[in-house]
């Protein structure tokens, strides 16, 4: 947003829909500020808010914003799949196009992504990033219309956490014409893990009680710093 752009009306907003704007117009401001302070103000300034806006909307910083950013790219992510016919499809496709649609809706911010990224990397963020992990490939897997209950709940999302992990690594720094090497990529990773047998015991062991936390707080509405 520049200065001549039309600042949006945030009278009577909600804290949620006042997160989201000053969330858009600072994330064109990360690439050269970094994710903290200095984006939220100059974010909250270019939608006619102050500076103390944006401390209410973020207060703690880089870890607030990109925790909020996180969450309204699963929102978004989650409205356009829901507008698409992925019953017609089957389900490799329906993957591979949540996976691409979330990435394509995010494709102007690839900088900041790739900040937030490095800063998830942090020991002391391992939590923040293992839990909006499974936010995102839940929701994927929700969306594809899964209904699994038993142990293939927890290996289809522990399988698609690391196709999804692997591609966004590789589009970081993908510069072919339409992402068409990512794309390319994701399939061959997707074939890949269709040939992988189903998992059993050890699988399921390993990766339940994470699991199964993180779907309680899906299930119950629990989020961290919400």
């Amino acid at each position: 947003m520049t200065a001549k752009s039309k600042k949006p009306d945030l009278s009577g907003a909600d804290p949620g829909a006042l997160r989201d704007a000053i969330l858009d117009a600072a994330i064109t401001h990360v690439p050269f500020d970094g994710w903290g302070r200095e984006a939220a103000i100059r974010g909250a300034e270019d939608v006619g808010l102050d500076a103390s806006a944006a401390m209410r909307a973020f207060p703690d910083g880089a870890r607030d914003m990109i925790f909020w950013h996180l969450r309204m790219a699963d929102r978004n992510m989650a409205e356009a799949l829901a507008e698409m016919d992925l019953d017609s499809m089957k389900i490799r496709e329906r993957i591979a196009t949540a996976v691409r649609v979330r990435l394509e809706q995010n494709a102007p911010n690839r900088e900041a992504i790739r900040k937030a990224m490095a800063f998830l990397a942090l020991p002391q963020n391992a939590p923040m990033a293992v839990q909006a992990l499974y936010r995102t490939v839940d929701e994927m897997w929700f969306q594809a219309g899964d209904t699994a209950t038993d142990w293939n709940f927890y290996s289809k999302r522990a399988l698609l956490a690391g196709v999804y992990s692997s591609t966004l690594l590789f589009w970081l720094n993908d510069q072919s014409e339409g992402f068409a090497d990512s794309w390319a990529f994701l399939d061959r990773r997707i074939s890949e893990v269709m040939k992988v047998p189903k998992l059993k015991g050890r699988l399921s062991a390993v990766l339940g009680y994470p699991l199964r936390r993180a779907k309680a707080f899906r299930q119950y509405g629990v989020r961290a710093n919400s």
